[in-house]
């Protein structure tokens, strides 16, 4: 058994020596820090446990020590997002999956809820309404999960898309961290897709470029790390070395931080703000904030 993370980042540090097929790039600025990795070889994409493709992991304050908005890292957002979007001013989707009912993975429908959805607004509306500039085509779903809806979410999402036909779809989904020290203040974005719930052992049907047709963004910050992951780094100990019997026994536990619902309601904020932001560049933040 190997600790349980959708992090890039943790993956790589788990490995001490270089690893041919992976470019590692990081960026600072005043709040928060940057890195991209870009897996590049099916060998490395195996020893890592992630598919080929760019990685961007945003190291930050806390979000429930922090206000929802802040400019170093509304910004740092923002540039990553618009670093793995299409050319063009095509159609996007926004899809928010998880569960709201439970607060560690409400994440992607609160953010969905955020989204300033545009596709419907022609020409006509959009003058009277007071925009002078064109708006890009944008909507946004919350695709609910298996146990609720009996349909998943991949299957969701893409019904959808065969009706709407974006250029690209962005999902939102909470994550899990195989270190405390990354629960709620990071954010992961990537361009290879997500397998919902794959990070507490419960991997859906991937939801990626291959089954939708259309690049996919995926997008999430980890909520939640296993508990077995947990006693091994606040005591030291080896995974190898525990017990086989403890360690079945732990296997099914997830952990949440006690200010789980703050730091969800600002990451979601924070989130939605940076995704409007760069789907609508010719909208100001002032007016952005606003319309949420």
């Amino acid at each position: 058994m190997d600790f349980r993370t959708d992090l890039a980042l943790e993956r790589k540090e788990m490995i001490k020596t270089g690893l041919e097929g992976v470019k590692v790039k990081e960026y600072e600025n005043d709040e928060c820090k940057t890195t991209v990795i870009d897996i590049e070889s099916s060998l490395a994409a195996q020893k890592l446990d992630k598919g080929i493709g760019r990685y961007i992991t945003i190291e930050m304050n806390p979000f429930s020590h922090e206000a929802p908005v802040s400019d170093g890292r509304l910004q740092a957002l923002m540039d990553s997002i618009k670093k793995l979007l299409p050319n063009g001013n095509g159609t996007v989707l926004v899809a928010g999956v998880g569960n709201m009912s439970i607060t560690s993975d409400a994440l992607g429908p609160m953010t969905a809820s955020m989204i300033f959805a545009t596709r419907h607004i022609d020409d006509e509306l959009r003058k009277s309404a007071g925009f002078d500039e064109k708006l890009r085509p944008v909507c946004a779903v919350s695709a609910g999960v298996l146990g609720q809806t009996g349909i998943e979410s991949g299957e969701y999402i893409k019904s959808i898309c065969d009706t709407v036909k974006p250029d690209c779809v962005i999902t939102i989904d909470a994550l899990a961290a195989g270190s405390v020290s990354r629960l709620g203040n990071t954010v992961q974005m990537s361009d290879t897709g997500i397998a919902p719930g794959s990070g507490i052992g419960n991997a859906r049907k991937r939801i990626d470029e291959g089954y939708l047709g259309v690049p996919v963004i995926a997008i999430g910050v980890p909520t939640v790390v296993d508990a077995l992951s947990l006693a091994c780094e606040l005591s030291g100990a080896d995974i190898k070395s525990i017990d086989k019997k403890q360690m079945k026994n732990a296997s099914g536990l997830i952990v949440a931080p006690k200010d789980i619902d703050l730091m969800v309601k600002n990451a979601s904020y924070l989130l939605a703000l940076a995704l409007n932001c760069a789907l609508q560049p010719t909208l100001s933040v002032k007016e952005l904030y606003a319309l949420m």
